[in-house]
């Protein structure tokens, strides 16, 4: 499958890469790495993972973020990368937007 990272998706990435690199510097790029890597995988994974607020969630393996997406057609669609540590109110509101 191919694999399409909306805007909205991409910002959330570069909001956590600036958090963790402000804690220390290269940490962000491993966020990053890490984030991506996650993503890649839904190449093959893609709509294996639980339904929550209306798109699929799959964990990442080293940070406490979630990437929402959905499968449309034979193309995974990632709306949001999510810190989890957030209320599930304020994730569930976010969905909703986009």
């Amino acid at each position: 499958m191919k694999i399409k990272i909306i805007s909205a998706a991409e910002n959330d990435l570069e909001e956590g890469y600036h958090f963790y690199d402000m804690r220390e510097p290269g940490l962000g790029s491993y966020f990053l790495d890490s984030l991506y890597s996650d993503i890649d995988s839904l190449a093959y994974f893609g709509g294996m993972h639980r339904m929550v607020f209306g798109h699929h969630r799959q964990l990442s393996k080293r940070f406490p973020f979630a990437v929402y997406y959905r499968v449309i057609d034979d193309m995974v669609v990632v709306f949001a990368v999510l810190d989890c540590r957030r209320n599930p109110s304020w994730t569930r509101e976010r969905l909703m937007q986009g």
